[in-house]
């Protein structure tokens, strides 16, 4: 489940198009998503700095 997060195509459309309605429920839906939160935990450091930058995202 986890390692779809990296090829999510709602992922894609916020990156493509944060504005869109897919995006802002992409963007929402990491806040509460089992999948996502098993994703981010796993990862390095830097890459968890990374994407709480590019994702404006703070809960993990």
């Amino acid at each position: 489940m986890a390692e779809n997060c990296e090829k999510c195509k709602f992922r894609a459309k916020y990156d493509q198009k944060p504005n869109s309605f897919l995006g802002r429920f992409w963007r929402l839906h990491i806040n509460f998503c089992p999948g996502w939160k098993a994703y981010f935990t796993n990862l390095s450091e830097e890459k968890k700095a990374e994407l709480r930058e590019k994702y404006n995202f703070t809960k993990y």
